[in-house]
């Protein structure tokens, strides 16, 4: 893994800067791209430039901006000004903590077979191993609401379908490779599906429509059939 000592600016065509930090996908890369999102994002906010959009990805963040506003030389100025704080301090802030329920396996998880198949371990042992730990959400995309988690445990590190389903329920729950992730609206997909959650991950009319961020914490809890239809519609993502 190379995390780079000064960043990488690519311009990506009109009023966009590509900033690269790294040159492949870990936890300490992400961390700094973390570490200079949320910077952005307050230098916007600290200087009334409402209409700069920062994403972040697995190794980059992306700036949007409004040449009326900003401009590409003032943008470069300041990542160039707080790259070094990022490097020295990665994901300002504390991450927060969600615990999402999970109906595995079943109807829920059609995958299940066959990531016990490739594992060869069993379907309890897939569960135990997969609700274990806290998931760092790397980022958000690529649809409203889905949230790339990592990394799973090697043991359950299974590789995306070769024919991806061309219509995935909302709150499926999958596996791809070191990755794990929730759908939050339904749409076509590749992940291998374990299970199903009953909450809404994207809501429009919520404020924010997608409670978890870039950074925050993920832990998966399993529940019955019965668990998941009582809770479908009703639970309420929160900070634990």
């Amino acid at each position: 893994m190379t995390i780079y000592s000064n960043p990488r600016l690519v311009p990506s065509g009109g009023y966009v800067l590509h900033v690269e930090v790294c040159d492949e996908v870990s936890i300490e890369c992400n961390a700094v791209v973390h570490s200079l999102y949320y910077r952005l994002l307050r230098f916007a906010e600290d200087n009334g430039i409402g209409s700069v959009e920062v994403v972040p990805t697995y190794s980059a963040v992306t700036i949007f901006y409004d040449p009326r506003q900003t401009s590409r030389k003032e943008l470069t100025k300041v990542i160039l000004e707080f790259y070094p704080e990022a490097l020295e301090n990665p994901r300002t802030g504390r991450p927060r903590t969600y615990r999402i329920p999970v109906c595995y396996g079943g109807e829920y998880g059609p995958d299940m077979r066959s990531v016990v198949e490739l594992t060869g371990l069993s379907e309890k042992d897939v569960i135990r191993i997969h609700s274990s730990r806290k998931y760092r959400c790397y980022m958000l995309g690529f649809t409203p609401g889905f949230i790339y988690l990592g990394d799973v445990d090697d043991r359950i590190a299974v590789p995306r379908l070769s024919n991806p389903r061309t219509k995935i329920p909302p709150g499926s729950v999958g596996i791809a490779g070191k990755q794990t992730g929730v759908y939050g609206v339904e749409s076509p997909g590749g992940w291998r599906l374990i299970g199903r959650t009953p909450v809404r991950m994207f809501d429009p009319a919520r404020d924010p429509p997608i409670p978890i961020r870039p950074g925050d914490l993920v832990e998966f809890y399993p529940v019955s059939v019965e668990g998941f239809r009582e809770m479908f519609g009703k639970y309420v993502l929160e900070v634990q």
